[in-house]
């Protein structure tokens, strides 16, 4: 999952953002990789790639939403400054927002993943009660045997 700040989801959701600048200590996302923005929906990983902050052009701001590169490394010094500070590697995200049908086919199938795996976990614990109640009646069956009482099921 990726999170904006408010101000940058409309741009997203219009095209106009297709990149962002993350601090890392080590990569976290692939190319290819699919996430959730809040606010906006899936979108895909085109790229992450390490970058050097002194060397982003006004093309990079243009594509993270700024006018100029100075705007851009302004914005990022007020948002990460104790990032900076810790000399996390700076990464360039660029990604696509899922168009609304795909968008809603993501929806579905993580949808119906989730009631699978709602579904596989009442199924293991179901299994796993069952068990329990099985060694503990077995467990009080050996009580009784040992201590000479009659066991009535």
């Amino acid at each position: 999952m990726l999170l904006f700040k408010k101000k940058f989801l409309e741009q997203i959701r219009r095209g106009e953002k297709t990149q962002t600048i993350r601090f890392w200590t080590c990569r976290r996302m692939k190319s290819g990789q699919r996430s959730y923005v809040p606010g906006v929906g899936y979108i895909a990983i085109v790229s992450v790639e390490p970058v050097e902050l002194a060397l982003l052009t006004d093309a990079d701001a243009m594509l993270d939403g700024f006018l100029t590169a100075d705007s851009l490394r302004a914005e990022l010094r007020s948002l990460y400054t104790t990032a900076v500070r810790k000399q996390l590697i700076p990464y360039r995200i660029r990604f696509l927002v899922y168009p609304p049908c795909e968008q809603q086919r993501i929806t579905q199938e993580r949808q119906r993943q989730k009631q699978e795996q709602k579904q596989n976990c009442r199924q293991r614990g179901e299994a796993l009660r069952q068990e329990l109640v099985s060694q503990t009646l077995e467990k009080l069956q050996k009580i009784c045997e040992t201590s000479g009482v009659e066991n009535e099921q």
